[in-house]
């Protein structure tokens, strides 16, 4: 017997195979596989390209495999953000350093005649202006050691010239730490007639007023000072 069907028997028929067909796929799916894979375990599709869902769980996303109109989605690139404006820096303060201390040595040598009288060891007025004037140079100046040497002529015995400038540079010292000056910065040292500045033949003659003259630069006293100054 000849049977005529219509379109939607076929249709209907068509549909009814490829679900039969997915009803055994399920029940050959014990993992729960998303897709209706045959038994070559290849993805079964409809005419259109589309993978089957077996029913388990959700689809999962669209992709070239099973969408043949499928766009891969290009994420809009993201805008950079604008560079951090950068922080100054903080003011960098200067350490204070100190300044440096210099070293100072200086020599002075004065007239013991301008100092004292003739044989004597007691400061004259122009003396302690000598003296004061040494001393304002101290105002700067951190002194170490202030040294004062006395010196003699040669006339007269050795031990009474060695006596009488030992007088006068203590009688110096005296004056210096009433003026202010440390006492154990000064040391004192008498000299008496060894150490003249007067060549042997220059003052030739017994005692006179010329030969006294003549040998006035060994009369001296001489005082050292060594310290150090702040430089500004």
């Amino acid at each position: 017997m000849n049977r005529s069907y219509s379109k939607k028997q076929i249709g209907l028929a068509v549909a009814w195979g490829i679900l039969s067909g997915a009803a055994r796929a399920q029940d050959q799916n014990p993992d729960g596989r998303a897709y209706v894979y045959d038994t070559r375990d290849t993805v079964i599709k409809s005419g259109y390209g589309l993978c089957w869902h077996t029913g388990f769980g959700p689809p999962p996303p669209p992709g070239p495999e099973c969408d043949p109109n499928y766009v891969a989605y290009v994420a809009p690139p993201v805008a950079k953000a604008a560079p951090a404006a950068r922080a100054a820096p903080p003011m960098q303060v200067a350490a204070l350093t100190p300044p440096a201390p210099k070293f100072v040595a200086e020599k002075l040598t004065l007239d013991a005649d301008a100092l004292f009288d003739f044989d004597k060891a007691t400061l004259r007025p122009a003396g302690r202006d000598a003296l004061d004037t040494f001393i304002g140079k101290l105002k700067d100046v951190s002194p170490e050691t202030i040294m004062a040497i006395g010196h003699a002529d040669r006339i007269g015995s050795d031990r009474y010239n060695q006596h009488l400038s030992e007088q006068r540079v203590a009688s110096v010292k005296d004056y210096m730490v009433s003026r202010g000056v440390e006492p154990n910065r000064v040391y004192t040292q008498g000299k008496g007639e060894t150490q003249p500045v007067t060549k042997a033949g220059d003052c030739v003659g017994p005692k006179s007023a010329k030969i006294i003259a003549c040998l006035q630069p060994d009369r001296r006293v001489e005082i050292e000072l060594i310290g150090t100054k702040i430089v500004p």
